[in-house]
């Protein structure tokens, strides 16, 4: 039986990223970090929808330690989420080391259940400038917690060269756009569905759908273009 886990916000990456592990696996398990995220609706939005999507279990896990050192515009009610980098030339939503221990947290629940792969919504085409997204970070992990565990299983990235309308695309190619766009939640503000329409995530979200929806047929094309190079 194939197993996965999916490190699950309840956003559309992580929504798009499950859906598609619904199709291709036979068990799906996801985890969701507590992590003192500035909204906690994020945490209620994934258990609606891995409640509603039917997955094996939803374990939700307090990792408010990382809240408490990493300051961010997403762990401090206090710093408003801003479209200008820093001086380090990271956006101030970047957390330092969330993805590190999330992986690394993923990692030890499929070693315990079983499952042979972790997969993430992290890309590193289309994204908001986070180190902790890039593939040469996701494959130095992988190689990493392998050896930790001394069990062999893979950290999977769907989303890796896919740009936000390809992602939206994904999202159509198992009939689920209008879920993806409705039900989840990547609003910085916490606002479910088409958000805010001002933070970074915002921008990023509706630019990508709107690329989509006028060039739905093109769009559609590079996306299975890049699945069958990966693929091969």
């Amino acid at each position: 039986m194939a197993k996965a886990v999916v490190v699950f916000s309840g956003g559309q990456d992580s929504t798009t990223c499950l859906i598609q592990a619904l199709a291709h696996y036979d068990e799906v398990h996801c985890i969701t970090f507590d992590y003192g995220q500035r909204h906690k609706l994020e945490i209620k939005i994934a258990e609606h929808i891995a409640n509603d999507l039917g997955v094996a279990a939803h374990k939700v896990m307090d990792v408010s330690l990382l809240g408490e050192l990493a300051i961010s515009s997403l762990t401090r009610d206090s710093i408003p989420v801003s479209h200008e980098l820093q001086a380090n030339g990271l956006p101030n939503s970047f957390v330092p080391g969330r993805n590190i221990l999330f992986l690394t947290l993923a990692g030890i629940y499929a070693y315990q259940i079983g499952a042979e792969t972790v997969i993430t919504g992290v890309c590193e085409t289309d994204f908001s400038g986070y180190p902790d997204c890039r593939d040469e970070f996701v494959r130095s992990l992988n190689q990493s917690l392998v050896l930790g565990m001394d069990r062999q299983f893979t950290i999977a990235t769907p989303l890796m060269w896919l740009n936000k309308a390809e992602t939206w695309a994904l999202a159509d190619q198992y009939g689920k756009l209008d879920y993806v766009r409705e039900q989840t939640l990547t609003c910085y503000n916490g606002i479910v569905g088409d958000g805010c329409g001002d933070c970074p995530s915002c921008d990023l979200r509706r630019a990508g759908l709107d690329d989509y929806l006028q060039h739905q047929a093109t769009v559609m094309a590079a996306l299975e273009a890049k699945q069958a190079q990966h693929k091969a």
